[in-house]
């Protein structure tokens, strides 16, 4: 009988390049996590200082004015992200489920693409788009027409990330529900929604994580303000741009204040990150799917 181990020379090369491999691994990762510390910990390090009940409860003060808040920034910024979440989700999933379930066609194809092309385009170029048709039509700036900005940004990220997640879903699973009678219609939005809807949610989480964080569209739509707005067609403020203005000013304590705002904008977003993960979804992994 043969000896099927192999020489000792090359089961040391094979040992050898193995741990070679799991280093470099490691290192790689390493450095990709390095960066995102060392931001946070600069922002908390910088911004944790102004955090007090006061600063997210107030309104903002004049330059060298101590005790100053950002709760109308806050406010403003969840409004704007909202306005554009109503109008993206349903067109982008709906654009998603289209480009999936009927990617054959050539509307798919091509709707497609230039729903790629906007994937890419500038979200300052959004904004000015938005302020031609919108802002200087009703020659006034406003939290509605930041939303509708912001929801050119999300549109395209929802729909492609809902097309890739239903892609994913087995082909099996729609087979076996049409073989059962299953009209089409309930068999994307019974099976196989619910089969990819964790990529999904991710998708719109991504999706509003991006639009969260833009500065260009919301000062050309929505430009800011140092009150509450009492209607969506009011300038309004937002986080990010009031981290512009302060950041961006002579004022020492505008300068820590923006830094503050920072921090709570990245604290908002781990929040929902967090609440997404251990909330939704873990429902969504011990759920069924249901036919």
């Amino acid at each position: 009988m043969k000896n099927s181990t192999l020489p000792t020379g090359i089961s040391l090369w094979r040992k050898i390049l193995n741990k070679l491999m799991t280093v470099l691994i490691i290192v790689t990762v390493v450095l990709a996590v390095i960066p995102l510390l060392l931001i946070l910990g600069d922002v908390f390090i910088r911004g944790a200082p102004a955090i007090s009940i006061g600063f997210l409860t107030k309104l903002p003060t004049a330059p060298n004015v101590p005790g100053g808040g950002i709760a109308n920034a806050i406010v403003g910024s969840f409004t704007m992200v909202g306005i554009a979440s109503l109008i993206s989700v349903p067109i982008g999933v709906g654009a998603g489920i289209y480009f999936s379930e009927w990617s054959s066609s050539k509307l798919s194809t091509v709707s497609g693409f230039m729903n790629d092309v906007l994937t890419g385009f500038p979200s300052i170029v959004l904004g000015l788009f938005v302020f031609v048709v919108i802002v200087l039509t009703t020659k006034q700036f406003s939290a509605f027409a930041a939303g509708v900005a912001l929801s050119l940004v999300m549109l395209p990220i929802i729909a492609r990330t809902t097309s890739e997640s239903l892609k994913l879903v087995p082909t099996t699973l729609r087979e076996a529900s049409l073989a059962l009678g299953i009209p089409r219609w309930k068999t994307v939005l019974r099976i196989v929604i619910n089969t990819g809807k964790n990529g999904l949610l991710t998708g719109i989480l991504l999706a509003v994580a991006r639009a969260t964080g833009e500065t260009a569209p919301i000062l050309l739509t929505a430009s800011t303000s140092v009150y509450f707005a009492k209607s969506i067609f009011q300038p309004t403020a937002s986080l990010t741009v009031l981290i512009y203005n302060y950041g961006t000013s002579a004022s020492r304590i505008w300068q820590t204040q923006a830094w503050g705002a920072a921090l709570v904008l990245i604290l908002i977003m781990l929040g929902l990150n967090l609440l997404v993960k251990f909330t939704v979804g873990r429902h969504l992994s011990g759920s069924r799917v249901e036919t």
